[in-house]
């Protein structure tokens, strides 16, 4: 029997995301969230391959650690005969999210690679941790079965050293490993690939910028399917205005805190990670309940929302000029496929560019990835759901098959 299954793994400091893709035709066989590990009202829901979903299973309970989260993960396979000794399973992918430069492809999880992740923690502490932490569990549980690393920062590896370096003393930001890496490079990478699929075209011969809009958001400019842009750096902290971050922003805040306002760099680090960008200027960070106080009349959501779109069309149109020829504009994930305000406001003004949204078109809600520009333009706008679980277990399958 050829094993054509792949367990997809993202695990976070507190919680596993999990998918079992079933290789032949991409289907998912299982999809399933394990949430608020260590605490006691931790609560795990499985959504098992029945009647397109109704046979969903919750069960709440303490769940002291990642490795109880996973044997709870494997019992509900098993449950369904999925279990992590089919011999159908090929590998177990993860999502990793900095892999620094070495890594800039899938990679099958040694223990030089484990150290190696471990290195990088410095510059990931909220997420490599977590990470390594659901790939030693997964080894532990099935050490006999492939583990592959599928990193976040891979994508953008291919960035000039233009668009990498920060114009710092060379020697001190080697040493301390300081430069551009960017982020959300599964989805980057799969986006930029369905846009050209849209088109009817090669990825090769396409020009797209990529706008990640989430809670995190970032940029990417892809020229011919290599990544020559984006951005995120060194953290995900820089670039676009997000849900608690606040992306781009004077360096020399941080010193005016620490000095007039006697911050410690921890709690500057929290300000601008956590309390910062729609949050912050607003209070609220679902682009769904700012649109709605706009609507209102509330002063500080429009501002919130000004803020936000002003950065993004300052991206879009800075990408341009970076690619030179536009093909395609693609929105994606949560706020870039469902809020058609923000993709309208974000390019009205650069017509001048070939850039425009057809507004019919843009309030269709719809899962499937479509164009949103009128026909007959000269760029296209697209609207691509993102599937970086799916990326992951292309990127898994197609290393161990």
């Amino acid at each position: 029997m050829t094993a054509t299954r792949v367990l997809v793994l993202n695990s976070g400091s507190s919680s596993v995301k999990y998918q079992l893709l079933d290789m032949r035709d991409s289907s998912r066989l299982a999809v399933g969230l394990v949430e608020r590990i260590g605490e006691a009202n931790s609560r795990l829901v499985h959504t098992p391959p029945v009647d397109g979903g109704t046979g969903r299973r919750e069960r709440s309970g303490p769940i002291a650690d990642h490795e109880a989260a996973l044997k709870a993960v494997a019992d509900e396979l098993t449950r369904d005969g999925l279990g992590l000794d089919s011999p159908e399973l090929a590998a177990i992918g993860h999502r990793v999210v900095h892999g620094g430069l070495r890594f800039s492809d899938p990679t099958v999880v040694t223990d030089e690679v484990l150290a190696e992740i471990e290195r990088l923690v410095p510059v990931a502490p909220l997420h490599n941790p977590a990470n390594l932490t659901g790939i030693r569990t997964a080894r532990a549980l099935r050490p006999d079965l492939p583990q592959v690393a599928v990193f976040d920062t891979a994508f953008h590896t291919t960035m000039p050293e233009a668009a990498a370096r920060y114009a710092i003393d060379v020697e001190t930001a080697d040493a301390h490993r300081i430069r551009r890496y960017g982020f959300h490079g599964t989805s980057h990478a799969y986006v930029s690939r369905a846009t050209a699929a849209l088109l009817g075209r090669d990825p090769s011969e396409v020009n797209v910028i990529v706008l990640h809009l989430g809670n995190g958001a970032s940029a990417s400019a892809v020229a011919g399917g290599r990544c020559v842009e984006t951005s995120m750096g060194l953290t995900p902290l820089e670039g676009l205005v997000m849900g608690t971050r606040s992306g781009d922003i004077d360096p020399a805040v941080t010193f005016h805190l620490e000095r007039v306002a006697g911050m410690s760099t921890d709690e500057i680090d929290a300000l601008l990670n956590k309390r910062s960008g729609l949050v912050g200027l607003c209070g609220d960070n679902d682009m769904r309940e700012i649109h709605r106080r706009m609507e209102e009349g509330d002063e500080r959501a429009g501002l919130a929302f000004d803020i936000y779109v002003h950065r993004l069309k300052k991206y879009i149109g800075a990408y341009y000029a970076v690619l030179g020829r536009v093909d395609a504009v693609a929105f994606t994930a949560g706020v870039g496929e469902n809020a058609a305000p923000v993709r309208e406001a974000a390019l009205a003004g650069l017509e001048g560019l070939g850039l425009t949204v057809d507004s019919g078109l843009n309030a269709v809600r719809s899962g499937e990835a479509r164009l949103i520009s009128p026909g007959g333009a000269r760029v296209a706008v697209a609207v691509v759901p993102t599937d970086e679980e799916l990326e992951i277990a292309r990127q898994t399958f197609e290393l161990v098959k």
